[in-house]
Order: structure tokens, then sequence, then C-alpha cells
């Protein structure tokens, strides 16, 4: 059945999603970060976000994110900015500190990435981040696949 299936792949994705959160904490803890003030640190790079727009991106409660930035901010990793688009929303931006703190992330993640991805073929990866994609789609939609 579909959704025996379905529910196999869900929870694998779960299990999946904590392995991948223990290894993010694990290749962050070198430059004094976790998982989550490295996703943090990762948008403000991107820069023009602000904390609401960082969540959204991240699919993570604003107050979260929130309390994430004001660390960050105090520890000099990121600052925060004035926002044309709106006057209490502050712009996120990397700070150079942040920025070095990051590049040091970036050259384990990119070593992770390529050993792990090594055991791949790129089409078994896209096709099953396509996969991945459209469930976060339906998910994320109108709801009409239950959520």
């Amino acid at each position: 059945m579909e959704g025996d299936a379905f529910s196999a792949f869900a929870i694998t994705a779960l299990r999946l999603a904590g392995h991948l959160t223990a290894a993010g904490d694990r290749l962050a803890k070198p430059a004094g970060q976790t998982s989550a003030r490295w996703q943090v640190l990762a948008a403000a790079r991107r820069g023009g976000m602000s904390v609401a727009q960082i969540a959204r991106a991240l699919g993570l409660a604003r107050q979260g994110v929130q309390r994430l930035a004001d660390v960050l901010e105090s520890e000099g990793l990121i600052a925060y900015s004035d926002n044309p688009q709106h006057q209490r929303a502050k712009l996120v931006r990397l700070t150079a500190e942040g920025a070095a703190r990051l590049g040091i992330i970036d050259v384990a993640q990119a070593g992770w990435a390529d050993e792990l991805g090594a055991a791949f073929t790129s089409a078994e990866l896209d096709a099953t981040r396509a996969v991945m994609a459209r469930v976060m789609g339906m998910l994320e939609g109108d709801g009409t696949a239950g959520g």
C-alpha cells in the first residue's frame, strides 16, 4: 500500500534529519557553533532577509530564530540593519567575524559532503531530492494532503 510505503519514507526522513543535525553539530563545533546557529549564519550571508524571512526559509519558528539571531548579534557574528521595506523588521547581515566562522564550517562541510556524495550517483541524489521537494511542497501547500 502507498500509505505504508509513505509512512516508511517519513520515518526514514525523520531519522535522517536527526543524523544530519548531529553531523551538522559536529561540523560546526570547531567554529564554536551548532547546526541551528550555522543555518542562521548561512541565511545572514545571503543578506537582505529579516528574521521572519529567515525563519520561513528554514521552516523554523520565528521566535526561535529571533533568539538565535540575538545571541549571534551579541557575539558579533551578525548585525541588524535598517529595512527599507519595514521599519521594525530589521535585516540580518553577516559580520566579518561571522563570515570567518562560517568559512571554517564551509571547508569542513565540503569535505564531508564530497565523501558521502561519492557513495551515490548524481541521478540518485537528484531523484531523491525531487521526491523530498514534492513532499515538502504538498505539506507546505494548501493542506490537501492533511497538512
